[in-house]
């Protein structure tokens, strides 16, 4: 198969292109360093020949508000599905997050109305959301740091690996169009302090972990249980606490 990759050296992107060639398929990547602009559409029609299934795994870490978030992945999704359109491509594999749909709020609402968009295709889609990864407590400490205190939202999580979504959204490519798929998370739910504590102990860094129940749509879905996954998900193998020692191996 020719397999396009969205944001293909992203988090998930790398290790879902890597994944793809491993499995013998002729991988694309769609980046702006290979001349395609997503949120223009400008190179997609060229890059896109040929092409059997699209995975995007787009994103904009700095869209955080629910504006930002949902003109970024409304952009994208539709430069994507008319390219595809005008090409042949007969399918295209999304990412999305466990909850977003129900939360519909700050980055989230990017990714629900992501999802809304691809729902109202009459076929040719799939979507795997998968719960928080492990890569992105680092950034989300960062933006919660203020001098020796580590502020993070009061929130329980069940993150998994990067690398453990890419083998899964490349048998979806494979598999065709299968509209929702399965549910992606971690091995155990945990709360984010803990994996605060453990990120920042790892790192030698011994700030004062503050937990602060964050408002609206988000802090509720994240303190009652909305961004763990429901019956019949597939689990990764890897916790928080072994990614952390893989990293420092």
């Amino acid at each position: 198969m020719r397999i396009a990759v969205a944001g293909g050296t992203g988090t998930v992107g790398r290790p879902t292109a890597a994944a793809a060639a491993a499995a013998g398929h002729d991988v694309v990547l769609l980046t702006r360093s290979a001349g395609v602009d997503l949120t223009t559409g400008s190179g997609l029609a060229a890059a896109l020949e040929g092409v059997d299934a699209v995975i995007d795994l787009s994103n904009d870490m700095k869209a955080q508000s629910a504006k930002a978030s949902t003109a970024f992945f409304t952009a994208v999704t539709r430069n994507l599905l008319a390219a595809e359109r005008a090409t042949g491509v007969g399918h295209h594999v999304a990412i999305s997050i466990v909850g977003a749909a129900t939360v519909d709020g700050g980055y989230y609402a990017g990714k629900a109305a992501q999802e809304r968009l691809l729902q109202a295709q009459p076929d040719g889609w799939s979507i795997l959301r998968a719960t928080q990864f492990h890569e992105l407590v680092a950034p989300l400490l960062k933006q919660g740091r203020f001098g020796p205190l580590q502020v993070v939202p009061r929130a329980v999580a069940q993150p998994v690996a990067a690398a453990e979504a890419a083998p899964v959204l490349v048998a979806a490519a494979e598999a065709g169009p299968s509209g929702l798929l399965p549910e992606l998370a971690g091995p155990r739910p945990e709360s984010l302090a803990t994996l605060a504590r453990h990120y920042l102990a790892a790192h030698h860094d011994h700030a004062r972990v503050v937990e602060v129940p964050f408002p609206g749509r988000f802090g509720r879905g994240a303190r009652d249980g909305t961004l763990l996954p429901g019956p019949g998900a597939t689990l990764g193998r890897q916790t928080f606490d072994e990614w952390l020692a893989a990293q420092r191996g």
